[in-house]
């Protein structure tokens, strides 16, 4: 589907009817990120009309010149969410970067946002400000390493904590099919030039005192879990948890658990 937002199409996906939820990818990737981890949920879950956008320049949606930070990408999305959901309140979902954006949704709207789900967040968004850990794989799987090429193989390898062939099959499906998709030109300028907010996104008027879920992996590399216990405080009723064997990926390499905390969560 598209929708148009100032000169851009955006493309999106709507699954069933009823309360909205609004699903935001990370960086570099597209929607199918968070169809592969949400929708085997709503299998089980029904009255939820699930939106699942491409940021711009991701996924099968367009990018701008005019885009040059996270401020331009965040008003972009409040005016996806008030042409596709006017004047409804929603739930919102945001993975990596898309956790950085529904942080600022949260600043931006919080009356309208009723329940947030931060899966693996982007806290600090200069890497070099980030408090983690060197990558580790606790789990390699030398059958699946054996039938990929050296530069699937390293990618898999630099990309995951734990290694099987489903979890490859996900990686595969859900972030490389995303990662081929993107602008790479606007990929690589946004995140030099604009990848931060211009205001703190986690000085809040208000602490958001609805139903909250923060979902970390001990060994993610790439935003890891210290600092996301700064925010804590701004979040009240949540659920703060630190999953061991889970690096960024950790929707796909704990499955389970990420299922069981998310039904809750709803």
């Amino acid at each position: 589907m598209e929708c148009v937002v100032k000169d851009l199409s955006l493309n999106y996906e709507i699954i069933g009817e009823g309360k909205p939820i609004l699903m935001i990818h990370g960086y570099g990737v597209d929607h199918r990120i968070m169809t592969g981890c949400m929708e085997p949920i709503f299998s089980e879950k029904e009255n939820y009309k699930r939106i699942y956008l491409d940021l711009p320049g991701m996924g099968k949606s367009k990018c701008a010149e005019w885009i040059i930070n996270s401020d331009s990408m965040l008003e972009i999305v409040m005016e996806f969410i008030n042409k596709i959901i006017p004047n409804e309140n929603f739930l919102v979902a945001g993975e990596s970067y898309g956790g950085y954006i529904t942080r600022g949704l949260v600043y931006k709207m919080p009356e309208r946002i009723e329940r947030v789900l931060l899966i693996c967040p982007v806290i600090l968004p200069k890497y070099s400000d980030r408090n983690v850990s060197e990558h580790i794989v606790l789990v390699k799987d030398e059958q699946v390493l054996s039938k990929l090429t050296t530069e699937e193989a390293s990618s898999f390898n630099d990309s995951t904590v734990v290694q099987s062939e489903r979890i490859y099959e996900r990686y595969k499906k859900e972030i490389i099919s995303g990662v081929e998709l993107a602008n790479e030109e606007f990929i690589e300028r946004f995140i030099k030039t604009g990848y931060s907010f211009t205001f703190e996104v986690d000085k809040l008027d208000k602490k958001f005192d609805k139903p909250a879920l923060i979902l970390l992996g001990r060994q993610d590399d790439c935003v890891g879990y210290k600092d996301a216990w700064n925010i804590l405080d701004n979040y009240p009723r949540a659920t703060f948890a630190v999953l061991d064997k889970a690096g960024h990926n950790l929707q796909i390499e704990q499955e389970e658990l990420f299922n069981v905390l998310v039904k809750k969560w709803l």
